[in-house]
């Protein structure tokens, strides 16, 4: 998943939005020792997670999709389901799209002098260009993973491949949506309230 659906999951806290954020940017074991517990479970939640996405069944089959270009098709697959979160808001959540982002980008501006230096240097741009509530257009999709492509030390043009074939599948893309985000909704549920359970972070086939 991409950054807001793993700060909507980690909702609960500020501690926990943080550290669902610093996922992607914190790695290894070692580094998990330089932060408070609170953030340092959402990280590794944030990596079961993804775990957790990438194994279940609806979205590998949706990569396959993909051919030869499935190995790029999860970047792709991470952005384009934060459209279908934003799209139907209101059903997952009970607090305004901008509400939500505000505080993401609160938590941000918090913590920054603590963060990792990649996050650190796109946090004001993920506010100032409000990253998270962009993904209302669907044209915002098509910006991100350009931008991720070019960030890449190599390949990005097959990244930006996948985003024709995104829009060949779109409808069966929005329905592996359907099937998988509730299954990740509870699995990520049972890793809060019971980490020590792996059976959490296993999608059942």
């Amino acid at each position: 998943m991409n950054y807001l659906a793993h700060t909507w999951l980690a909702r609960q806290s500020d501690d926990a939005i943080l550290g669902a954020l610093l996922g992607d940017f914190v790695l290894g074991q070692s580094a998990l020792q330089d932060w408070p517990e609170p953030v340092r479970a959402e990280i590794v939640r944030h990596r079961h997670i993804d775990r957790y996405t990438d194994t279940h069944p609806a979205v590998t089959a949706t990569r396959t999709r993909f051919g030869e270009l499935r190995r790029y098709a999860g970047i792709v697959l991470d952005v384009y389901f934060d459209h279908c979160l934003v799209r139907e808001w209101s059903r997952w959540s009970d607090t305004p799209l901008d509400d939500f982002t505000a505080r993401v980008y609160r938590v941000l501006q918090e913590h920054r002098g603590v963060l990792p230096p990649r996050l650190h240097a796109i946090a004001p741009h993920m506010a100032e260009h409000d990253w998270l509530g962009s993904y209302r257009e669907r044209a915002s999709v098509d910006r991100a993973v350009r931008g991720i492509a070019t960030r890449l030390s190599r390949n990005g043009d097959r990244l930006i491949a996948c985003l024709s074939m995104l829009r060949d599948n779109e409808a069966d893309i929005d329905a592996t949506f359907e099937t998988f985000f509730p299954d990740l909704v509870t699995a990520a549920a049972l890793m809060r309230d019971a980490p020590a359970d792996r059976s959490a972070i296993h999608p059942t086939p």
